[in-house]
């Protein structure tokens, strides 16, 4: 999966690819700060989008379907430190047209979330 420029901006990465879903990175950088000595709650919240969308892209394993945001909703558990945050995402429904999909974020460890999301995408697929 190649990541869009906004993703880049922010310094988001591929960190691995997980047998079901790939986990993304956010390294901490100035570029990111909201108070001083934590991540801003838009890093975190851009983050949790990209996650959806590679857990989503890598489960249709087809480029050919668009994707369109449809709603999104985000719960901040905790405040994001001055460290590398990771998240991942999950597909819980994958209909013909439309997906639902939960995204998680973490930094020292995965049951310990910062953020959480759930978002819905509709599915644009090309004419037959």
């Amino acid at each position: 999966m190649i990541l869009p420029p906004y993703a880049r901006t922010l310094g988001i990465e591929i960190a691995s690819g997980e047998a079901d879903t790939p986990r993304l990175s956010l390294p901490f950088s100035l570029d990111v700060v909201g108070r001083p000595g934590f991540l801003h709650g838009g890093a975190i919240a851009g983050l949790l989008e990209f996650a959806a969308l590679a857990a989503l892209r890598h489960v249709l394993a087809d480029d050919s379907v668009g994707i369109e945001p449809v709603t999104s909703t985000i719960d901040y558990m905790r405040g994001g430190r001055d460290k590398t945050t990771y998240a991942a995402g999950r597909v819980t429904r994958l209909g013909t047209r439309v997906a639902n999909v939960e995204a998680f974020a973490w930094q020292d460890a995965r049951d310990q979330l910062i953020a959480a999301a759930r978002s819905n995408f509709l599915l644009v697929r090309p004419l037959a």
